[in-house]
């Protein structure tokens, strides 16, 4: 009886209790309310989860709010609701900052993250790579990637193919050109195929090399091909990057590697790969994958070609041309040691090649000249190439206008409006040029927009012409577009006199458009060119009327326009240059103190929240 009895209290204390339980609970909760209204502090409510605070934050970060973000995650989360946060509400918040560049936080969160005993995952660290190839400070940025990369060889991490992408961005944008090749070589040993957007990242690196990062994207490009990749716009974009910004360096270098005869292209081969490599490659084969058979591939070869100093000349034999100024089809070729067949295939080009003066050099170009960006034009001759000297001169390498949107075409790739833009920013501005590339526009249905008009706008602005620049606005209106401060910025270039600056100020002012710094330095520049001091000085009585603050580049124009030349006296000699440069000093000085400077934002400021507000010696650290 007194082992029953005992089992039928305990019983009886839990139905009690179960039955007691939600009355207990609300008196608990509303003698806790009672506390609060008390204490004067807000009612919590219903505590979230972690993967609510994620989705929230994320739809902050797509929202372009990564401060709300931070202060939802930071105060909301962690200190008002005291939630213990999980791996995916610190990557999402690290992705974010990497899209921002915000590299010191997105590592601060990194380390908290390992704090709490976390284990980031793959996107945790593509994240932070993102964040170092976007960071303002590209050699703080590299130190952070390079830090991360031997902390994970340390523990063994293997990195998938997206995570390697950001690395490799990472050092094509903050390094140098043979960091990214490291990179790669690691990419291709560890068993990764590379793809296209590889190849994008490589190019990227090239092109921070501006004396031969043309040569060197040409040489990446056609290895891409090699291997059965195809290109899409973006690949072509780098290309007309690097036409635009880069040289071709060394002449030969481009003769001797680019124009060579590839005989080896036609033998089928693997891609040289490591121990990995072969591992990966039985693994799949075990699931049933199929791997596509890909041509040779030697990351080695590719780069003593490009960073060969000397490249051999091997067997190739030169030949000579002689491009008519007259007809672009006439051809004269030295045939010594060639047959009537290959001289007929051999590629020649000259100084002569880009004949501005022809009305119809656009569309004959891409006829009568071979496009380097086939593999099928390579012959073992070379020409001179040492008078490709304008971005013009290299576009006509790769096919000029219709040539290039001719391979992009056999690719099944449809030109943007950003490829475009390049375009028009590539060639030499003729009145045909523009109307050339609005009908190609027309022709492939790409919409222009401001940027691209501003594009033709600056480059016959940079060329003193203004009456052609204004000349571009009705053509601009009449396709619903509006010009922006940028359009008319890039008119105040070729304001080189008093009366166009004056009236471009006016029209603006007409328009209900602002003037900014920007705008003020464009004609101050103008001004400084012509030693207009009188001109000078109504741009800064202008600027004063406005309250426009100048900026680093206004004032250091204009102190440069205040200083004297170098051994000049003003008393020994009269200079008709610089009769009124005394009395520019003089109102310069004055309008220098009642101005106030425009300072210039810090990059991760607008990212701060209002809690985190530091002392200007606390936010140098972030330079660091």
């Amino acid at each position: 009886m007194f082992k029953l009895g005992s089992v039928l209290l305990k019983v009886s204390v839990a139905i009690v209790y179960k039955k007691n339980k939600a009355e207990f609970e609300n008196l608990r909760y509303e003698d806790d309310e009672d506390e609060e209204v008390a204490e004067g502090k807000p009612r919590q409510g219903r505590r979230n989860t972690p993967y609510w605070y994620h989705l929230q934050c994320k739809k902050l970060i797509k929202n372009k709010k990564l401060a709300e973000a931070l202060e939802m995650f930071e105060t909301q989360m962690l200190k008002e609701e005291r939630l213990q946060p999980e791996e995916g509400n610190y990557t999402v918040l690290i992705g974010g900052c990497g899209r921002a560049g915000y590299v010191k936080k997105a590592f601060k969160l990194y380390n908290d993250m390992k704090k709490r005993g976390l284990e980031p995952s793959e996107a945790t660290y593509t994240a932070l790579f993102n964040a170092c190839a976007e960071s303002p400070w590209k050699d703080s940025g590299m130190q952070h990637a390079l830090k991360l990369r031997q902390e994970l060889m340390s523990k063994n991490i293997e990195l998938n193919l997206i995570t390697y992408h950001a690395l490799l961005k990472a050092c094509a944008l903050c390094s140098d050109l043979r960091t990214s090749f490291e990179i790669f070589k690691e990419i291709v040993q560890n068993g990764h195929r590379p793809t296209g957007e590889t190849f994008s990242f490589l190019m990227m690196g090239c092109i921070k090399d501006k004396d031969a990062g043309f040569t060197y994207t040409l040489q990446v490009w056609r290895q891409m091909l090699r291997l059965g990749l195809k290109p899409d716009h973006s690949i072509y974009n780098l290309l007309l990057r690097a036409t635009r910004d880069c040289g071709i360096g060394n002449p030969n270098t481009l003769s001797n590697i680019l124009l060579q005869v590839q005989s080896e292209a036609s033998v089928p081969m693997t891609l040289k790969a490591g121990r990995h490599a072969q591992q990966d490659k039985r693994r799949k084969v075990k699931e049933g994958n199929k791997i596509p058979m890909i041509t040779e591939f030697d990351v080695e070869d590719l780069e003593k070609q490009i960073f060969s100093e000397h490249p051999s000349s091997g067997n190739s034999r030169h030949v000579d041309l002689c491009l008519s100024a007259g007809e672009h089809s006439s051809l004269s070729l030295d045939s010594r040691n060639l047959d009537s067949k290959m001289a007929r295939d051999k590629m020649a080009l000259n100084s002569s090649v880009m004949n501005r003066d022809s009305p119809s050099r656009l569309p004959q170009t891409a006829q009568n000249l071979p496009n380097l960006l086939d593999l099928n034009v390579s012959c073992g001759n070379v020409v001179s190439l040492t008078s490709i000297t304008t971005s013009s001169d290299r576009l006509a390498l790769i096919g000029n206008v219709e040539g290039f949107l001719k391979k992009m075409e056999s690719d099944s790739v449809i030109p943007d409006i950003k490829t475009f833009t390049l375009l028009a920013e590539v060639l030499d501005l003729q009145s045909q040029n523009e109307s050339v590339l609005i009908t190609l526009m027309d022709k492939y249905k790409v919409r222009a927009d401001v940027t691209f008009f501003n594009t033709l706008v600056r480059k016959r602005s940079k060329l003193g012409d203004l009456d052609g620049a204004k000349a571009l606005m009705p053509i601009l209106v009449s396709r619903g577009i509006a010009p922006n401060l940028q359009t008319f910025c890039n008119l105040a270039i070729a304001c080189r006199s008093m009366k166009d600056g004056m009236q471009l100020l006016t029209d603006m002012k007409t328009s209900g458009i602002t003037p900014n710094s920007h705008i003020y330095s464009a004609l101050i520049n103008a001004a400084v060119k012509k030693l207009d001091y009188v001109y000078l000085i109504a741009i800064i009585r202008d600027m004063r009327m406005n309250s426009v603050p100048p900026n680093e580049v206004v004032i250091r124009q204009l102190e440069f326009a205040a200083q004297y030349p170098p051994n000049f006296d003003r008393y020994k000699e009269k200079n008709p240059y610089l009769e009124k440069i005394d009395g520019f000093r003089a109102y310069y000085f004055r309008w220098l103190k009642t101005m106030p400077a425009e300072e210039t934002p810090h990059p991760w400021a607008k990212y701060r929240t209002p809690k985190q507000t530091s002392k200007p010696c606390e936010l140098d650290k972030d330079f660091e």
